[in-house]
């Protein structure tokens, strides 16, 4: 029962501070950049067109987060923000060393390593999958394989098509993953 609610409070305080940085992007909340802001961000780092970048990014924050954060679909959601953490902290942040005082990759690589860690240990009794009585069949490892194998191969074709920026994007030395200090309101 322990490890159930464990379970629980894991998922939620990941999803939901996943889900927080898409709603920053989509919608401007908590001090986000909104739509178009976040779009020139993600041009500035080649990632063209950036809405299409952007419109990505905001679906696997807001759609994994939920997901997770509801114990739905089993490891879709933890592995989207796996993969998401994984292009932000590759795209981002790794340039700037592990701390995330330098606006480096800590940040990112514990919400990506929490996420794998959620998607391989399933949800937990006090989720919509247990509920639903989908957990054991979304527990098989061949679930979870097939699903790192594809979180894996978008974030590598998402990173294959960033083209080498005109500019330096500017970051404003706080944990956000992909607003420029300029595009804080």
């Amino acid at each position: 029962m322990m490890n159930d609610f464990v379970l629980l409070v894991s998922r939620v305080a990941l999803g939901a501070s996943i889900a927080s940085h898409g709603a920053q992007k989509q919608f401007g909340w908590f001090e986000g950049p909104g739509p178009e802001k976040a779009a020139g961000f993600f041009a500035s780092l080649g990632f063209t067109p950036g809405e299409t970048f952007r419109d990505a990014a905001i679906a696997s924050e807001i759609g994994g987060g939920v997901l997770t954060a509801l114990g739905l679909g089993g490891p879709i959601g933890p592995l989207a923000l796996a993969s998401t953490m994984f292009v932000a902290g590759r795209s981002v942040h790794a340039k700037n060393g592990f701390f995330m005082q330098k606006n480096g990759y800590e940040l990112t690589s514990t919400y990506g390593i929490a996420a794998l860690a959620l998607a391989a240990s399933g949800p937990g009794r006090f989720s919509l999958d247990a509920a639903f009585g989908w957990e054991e069949t979304l527990r098989k490892p061949w679930v979870l394989a097939i699903g790192v194998a594809g979180a894996l191969a978008a974030g590598l074709t998402i990173l294959a098509q960033q083209k080498p920026a005109a500019t330096p994007a500017s970051t404003n030395g706080t944990t956000d993953t992909v607003e420029p200090a300029a595009a804080k309101t």
